[in-house]
């Protein structure tokens, strides 16, 4: 089979290698400093102990891509959420009639832009939870196993079981979600524990989750997001390796001598050495963040719905005036009462409009 992976950093680099390992024609859309690597010596996957080279070929523009009249069988998306749009722009300028595309990114609703381009029937959701570290250009290190990838079709009737054999025989654990927004919503309570207020508050989350103040604006935020699923009736699943029920179970029920321990270890652990996501973009100086497809969009169907989410909007507003220079980051820097602040204050507004 003929592959295109278009936005191969960590995600769309593993899944593009394990496909090419088990015989599929993979292109990779990726950097030039990473394209010249992997066409000159492969693509390095190591994955329990053990690495192996792959030898996928690897492209600087989706214009290179379909050079020529080059066609391909699927095409996955594996860019971050915020550059879909712009992906999807360059897409249709040299491909207006793409093959069956896959999605791998994170967030909520990112699917619609696609769908709105080129109809449900054409895409298929996938999220995964398999940490995976960029050692080099080259070379890409599996943090955690027993993890993979889960794909939902985005409307009834819709066959995805091809795509799921395919990953299944590349050596990709793969799981399927009846509901596309029930794997999507879950994957971001999942994505949000610890993301938003880590990167605001230049912290770790295992330290964030040390302060009572911080742990009890945490538990609300995901309860407000549990609250906005509830009202739209999408179920909590779980993804492969990764318990959302449990969390969501947790979130609802557990006390707090319980639950907080265990937030602490998966904030401490669940991506592997990573810092949260967040984090990452915002000190690399992106100018660009994802919260926006998480908390801001628990806030926004809560708002649709009238469910106060003051602090899913509080994490919101913030992280993305701090990437966009309008707040002061070493305003917010390990002081957790000052995002508290911005909640009350979301709160009081949330009030007024009731």
């Amino acid at each position: 089979m003929r592959i295109l992976v278009y936005g191969a950093g960590a995600v769309g680099g593993y899944l593009g290698g394990r496909l090419s390992q088990h015989g599929h024609e993979v292109t990779l859309v990726t950097r030039p400093v990473t394209a010249q690597f992997i066409n000159e010596q492969g693509l390095d996957i190591t994955e329990k102990g053990q690495t192996v080279r792959t030898q996928p070929t690897a492209v600087t523009s989706i214009a290179q891509a379909f050079a020529e009249g080059q066609a391909y069988d699927l095409l996955l998306m594996s860019m971050k959420s915020y550059d879909l749009q712009i992906a999807l722009d360059h897409l249709v300028a040299f491909c207006p009639d793409p093959p069956p595309i896959i999605t791998t990114g994170n967030g909520i609703d990112i699917e619609l832009p696609l769908v709105m381009q080129f109809g449900a029937e054409k895409i298929t959701a996938g999220s995964v939870t398999t940490p995976i570290r960029k050692e080099t250009s080259y070379h890409l290190i599996v943090e955690k196993e027993g993890r993979g990838l889960m794909l939902a079709a985005m409307q009834p009737k819709q066959k995805i079981k091809e795509w799921v054999n395919l990953f299944r025989k590349s050596g990709v654990q793969t799981a399927t979600a009846k509901s596309y927004e029930s794997m999507r919503w879950s994957k971001a309570l999942l994505n949000m524990v610890g993301n938003a207020s880590s990167a605001i508050l230049n912290r770790r989350p295992g330290l964030i989750y040390s302060s009572d103040r911080m742990y009890d604006l945490e538990v609300r935020m995901l309860q407000e997001a549990l609250d906005v699923m509830a009202a739209r009736k999408i179920k909590v699943v779980d993804l492969p390796g990764s318990s959302a029920k449990k969390l969501a179970f947790g979130v609802r029920r557990m006390p707090r001598s319980v639950l907080k321990p265990m937030l602490t270890k998966r904030v401490t652990s669940g991506r592997g050495n990573k810092m949260p996501s967040f984090y990452i973009d915002l000190a690399e100086g992106k100018g660009k963040t994802e919260v926006i497809y998480h908390n801001g969009a628990v806030a926004y169907h809560g708002q649709k719905l009238g469910i106060p989410t003051p602090v899913n909007a509080a994490y919101n507003d913030v992280l993305v005036k701090i990437t966009n220079g309008e707040l002061d980051w070493r305003e917010f820097d390990g002081r957790p009462q000052r995002l508290a602040q911005e909640v009350r204050r979301y709160e009081a507004a949330m009030s007024q409009s009731r």
